[in-house]
């Protein structure tokens, strides 16, 4: 086997060294556009959060390997050919996304928002707030992310309901057919999940109707599985309240009423890029390529 591998960090290049075997390995960060030659890369890092990480995938012709640095990847299945294997980073976002969402979690229930404005105004309003203790909040898309944050909620008293596409009654898992029975007893959602075609619109203005009053719905996982227009309606008359790290569209445009809808707070897309996430991609992704030059059994295939 020979061709080019691609990575996109120079400490990646620098601990694969020498692969031997006809392989070398070069630097795509993907802060500016690829070369115009990439016929004969053969694995391929797609580089993490940057404005040309995909504009290379045209001239990838003869790549076998595509290596996802995020955990989804359903925009990735329609721009490569079936027989090349996908991968994804399952694992690697695990404590950022959950981190995330705990935030998120609990800066809507205190309010952070209002002290923060209240602060740049040099207000001191005194009052009491929600709580994230003897909350019951339900994870939607329970895998390893959800299973992080399931550990860190239940750390600050609050009890979990898990829900993913399937139930696994031995992990008290329930399945998303359920969410509909499940709902309407329920003070926080939290969706973790992929985007799919069983996904898209998940919830929706019928099951945002039967949540109750005042409950918060968060998205760390795609903006599309939250139905945007139904979201703002229940927000904008003060009936639930969202906090979106996704969004749809997105990025939000600007003026977009999510933008200023009242209790709705909004970060653009950061959950899983925290500093903990550097390291281990690194490792990550030069184990994937050892295995791949060695012959062996490459991690998190997806396709």
């Amino acid at each position: 086997m020979s061709g080019r591998i691609l990575v996109p960090w120079k400490s990646v290049r620098d601990d694969l060294g020498d692969l031997g075997a006809g392989l070398t390995v070069e630097v795509f960060g993907g802060d500016e556009p690829g070369p115009d030659d990439l016929g004969d890369v053969v694995f391929f890092t797609v580089p993490y959060d940057q404005p040309h990480g995909l504009e290379p995938v045209k001239r990838l012709t003869g790549v076998k390997v595509v290596q996802a640095l995020t955990a989804g990847y359903d925009n990735l299945l329609p721009l490569f050919a079936d027989d090349v294997t996908l991968c994804n980073a399952r694992g690697l976002h695990d404590a950022g996304t959950a981190e995330h969402a705990l935030a998120l979690i609990l800066a809507a229930q205190r309010e952070l928002p209002r002290w923060t404005r209240a602060q740049d105004q040099g207000r001191w309003e005194h009052t009491h707030t929600r709580s994230l203790a003897d909350s019951r909040v339900m994870i939607v898309g329970y895998g390893s992310i959800g299973a992080a944050l399931d550990q860190r909620l239940r750390a600050c008293d609050a009890e979990t309901i898990r829900v993913a596409r399937s139930a696994r009654p031995g992990e008290h898992v329930h399945a998303v057919a359920e969410l509909d029975s499940l709902l309407p007893e329920t003070d926080i959602v939290v969706l973790v999940t992929p985007l799919t075609e069983d996904t898209r619109g998940l919830l929706n203005t019928r099951r945002l109707a039967l949540l109750p009053d005042d409950a918060l719905v968060v998205n760390v996982g795609r903006g599309p599985v939250l139905d945007t227009e139904a979201i703002g309606a229940e927000a904008g008359k003060g009936r639930l309240r969202a906090a979106l790290d996704v969004t749809d569209p997105e990025p939000l445009p600007e003026g977009h009423p999510l933008w200023t809808c009242p209790g709705v707070l909004v970060t653009p897309h950061v959950a899983g890029g925290a500093a903990d996430f550097y390291p281990k991609a690194a490792a990550f992704t030069a184990a994937q390529v050892r295995a791949f030059a060695a012959g062996e059994p490459l991690r998190n295939v997806v396709r």
